[in-house]
């Protein structure tokens, strides 16, 4: 299956009934703004940026507690550093509470070990009052850091809450992370409280945290009081550690009312941190205010969030996709969370969570809906999924193969949003719309206010060709700063060096003519074949179609002489093994799809490929080690989901080059 094969197209009663069509009403009463289509209103907001945030600032009445004196001030020198909104005080929790009722939950919850359960509005904003309570009784105030260690559970989202609501910065790391890996991350902030648990469940099995979290105070002697939180056993006990009290203790304190304190635009709403796969995690650090309209915007316009919508994405706490799921609260939405693999005890029932929980907005990583198409679920002619109206995928690229599986297997009339970004703006570049249709492999659309282009290697601008996505003009969710960023080197090496004052982004994308994207992964993991360019997601997209592959990776490594070596891994279905005759398959569906250049120089078969904690598979880690670079220079055990799958490439490299066969440039050009 091929690209750009039309899959599904709004109904004029979905379009006129959702939030963004709405929006362009409002935009013709109040600004006297009327457009024909999407791409129009996406021209106009990326022309005219100062207008159309002050149109998402005007049309969700945001609440400051002071005037601005400008919507955008840029430095003379690029995007860093630029101001906007200076001058207004405002609170992201003070936004969300707007929302509060007693017709729709606040959150709905499940985990591994735990039921099905609602939590009303009326007890978050009564936990959240008093967690607020509890940390300015022990002198948490304005600026000062909160870290938590905690699962995906309803005590993250309150602890959240409490601390924003007092203008602290928060930070998250999920327990399924290395206690290296959190300490490379906590130590950068300093923060002054820290919430732990006691353990977490995964794939049916426990793991205590206990003794990490005793390792994670000795690191941190910023730490003034823990807040220990049993969860796998409920009478648990913070044993070793002398400054902690119980969640139950803390969320008692007593108090009557919240108390949001304002702060300004710019003022730090949390710390995100890059994978910390290939060096120390960049501490990526947001505002409050670029990402309050960020949200509301993406949320709000792009993802169709309602009041009375429930609004799920498989996630961690310590993945962005934690936050932007929080921020459905913004809408009204209810919240839903759920703490545990994705794949256990098999891969339907998030599906089946979906189906009890009543979602209305489904998302999950692209490679989660690959392996449940690999598996031949299907659900047509059951009768589910009467609630649901959208799927969103992110992560990695999506094949159209994935698409058509979700239309054909899933319902097929759904609204599928593959959705592209990043902890760097905790949101995506580009998105879905309620204007347009879906095609196989492709995103609908560039998100309004980004003016996201693809540049080739003349930086030049062009369309319907694989090149560099850059950024153009500024976001408000871009970072403010990054944490102990001193001059912010580290800021401007990561994203404007390329283009000067420019963001490139890391991703190959290519522009269509009707204004969708497709993404072909990221640019720094590039195949070279006799001088062309090739982007990861067409190999896997070929190669993952076949039946018997479950997983692949693909890296291309430069071994001199104008040579680079181009090894396929793949995992195989259980039973199967790699035969010459599946080489010879898996090079011809290579060969038949694409071109002769995507076939590998040589294949193998692996157990399981290297995953970051969010997802992310780890080819540039990867191709560093086959080059030759230290493994500590070249990942952190600690950033991955699955360690040991690095095993096999650190024994692979000791081979050296001498034993790896290169297929002639003459050979792929044949």
């Amino acid at each position: 299956m091929s690209e750009s094969k039309f899959l599904w197209k709004p109904s004029r009663e979905f379009t006129e009934s959702s939030n963004m069509y709405h929006y362009t009403e409002w935009l013709a009463v109040e600004r006297q703004l009327h457009f024909n289509d999407y791409h129009s209103l996406w021209s106009w907001s990326v022309e005219n940026i100062e207008d159309f945030w002050q149109s998402i600032w005007d049309y969700y009445q945001i609440k400051s507690y002071s005037s601005y004196s400008k919507v955008l001030q840029m430095p003379s020198d690029g995007m860093i550093g630029a101001k906007w909104f200076e001058g207004a005080t405002l609170n992201y929790a003070e936004h969300i509470f707007r929302n509060k009722t007693n017709e729709y939950p606040a959150l709905v919850y499940q985990s591994e070990t735990q039921p099905l359960m609602e939590i009303s509005w009326e007890e978050l904003e009564k936990q959240v009052t008093s967690m607020a309570a509890w940390l300015k009784s022990i002198g948490i105030e304005k600026g000062d850091r909160v870290a938590a260690f905690l699962p995906n559970i309803p005590q993250a989202v309150v602890a959240f809450l409490a601390a924003n609501s007092m203008g602290a910065v928060w930070s998250s790391c999920s327990p399924d992370f290395g206690t290296p890996s959190v300490i490379d991350r906590f130590q950068q902030i300093k923060p002054k409280v820290l919430f732990v648990v006691d353990g977490y469940t995964y794939n049916g099995k426990t793991f205590s945290k206990t003794a990490g979290a005793k390792e994670l105070l000795d690191a941190l002697p910023t730490v003034e009081k823990v807040v220990f939180v049993p969860f796998f056993d409920q009478s648990a006990k913070p044993a070793g550690i002398s400054n902690a009290v119980l969640w139950a203790e803390a969320v008692n304190t007593p108090a009557n009312e919240i108390k949001f304190e304002q702060v300004p635009f710019d003022h730090p709403i949390w710390v995100l941190y890059s994978s910390g796969t290939t060096g120390k995690p960049k501490a990526i650090t947001h505002s409050v205010g670029g990402c309050l309209l960020e949200h509301y915007k993406a949320l709000g316009l792009h993802q169709n969030c309602k009041q009375g919508d429930r609004f799920f994405w498989y996630s961690t706490t310590g993945w962005m996709m934690w936050n932007y799921t929080l921020a459905s609260l913004l809408t009204g939405a209810t919240m839903v969370i759920y703490d545990g693999s994705a794949g256990y005890p098999n891969r339907r029932f998030l599906w089946d969570f979906a189906e009890n929980a009543k979602i209305t907005h489904f998302g999950g990583g692209a490679a989660y809906y690959i392996s449940c198409m690999k598996k031949k679920m299907d659900f047509t002619g059951k009768g589910m999924f009467q609630h649901l109206q959208s799927v969103g995928s992110t992560g990695s690229p999506l094949p159209p193969e994935a698409f058509e599986w979700i239309y054909n297997s899933v319902k097929k009339d759904v609204w599928l949003i593959s959705l592209s970004g990043g902890t760097d703006v905790c949101s995506g570049f580009v998105g879905g719309s309620p204007f347009l249709p879906v095609h196989a492999g492709e995103i609908q659309c560039r998100m309004l206010g980004c003016k996201v282009e693809a540049f080739n290697e003349n930086g030049e601008s062009v369309a319907d060709e694989v090149s560099e996505m850059v950024l153009t003009k500024p976001m408000p969710s871009m970072p403010v700063y990054f944490w102990n960023d001193e001059n912010n080197e580290r800021y401007r090496s990561s994203y404007f060096e390329h283009y000067a004052g420019l963001w490139r982004h890391g991703d190959w994308v290519k522009i269509t003519d009707r204004g969708s994207l497709v993404i072909y992964g990221r640019s720094d993991a590039t195949l070279n074949r006799g001088g062309v360019r090739i982007g990861t997601s067409e190999v896997y997209s070929a190669v993952d179609g076949l039946s018997e592959v479950m997983d692949s990776m693909v890296v291309c490594i430069e071994i001199g002489g104008g040579q680079y070596y181009m090894p396929l891994f793949v995992v195989l279905t259980d039973g199967i093994e790699l035969t010459v005759e599946l080489r010879q398959k898996i090079c011809k569906q290579l060969r038949a799809q694409f071109s002769p250049r995507h076939v590998p120089d040589q294949i193998f078969q692996i157990d399981e490929v290297p995953y970051t904690i969010s997802g992310k598979k780890m080819e540039t880690p990867v191709k560093k080690i086959l080059m030759g670079m230290d493994l500590g220079k070249a990942m952190s055990k600690d950033a991955m989901k699955n360690p040991s799958s690095i095993e096999f490439f650190i024994k692979f490299s000791e081979t050296g080059i001498k034993n790896w066969k290169v297929v002639s440039k003459e050979k792929i050009a044949s």
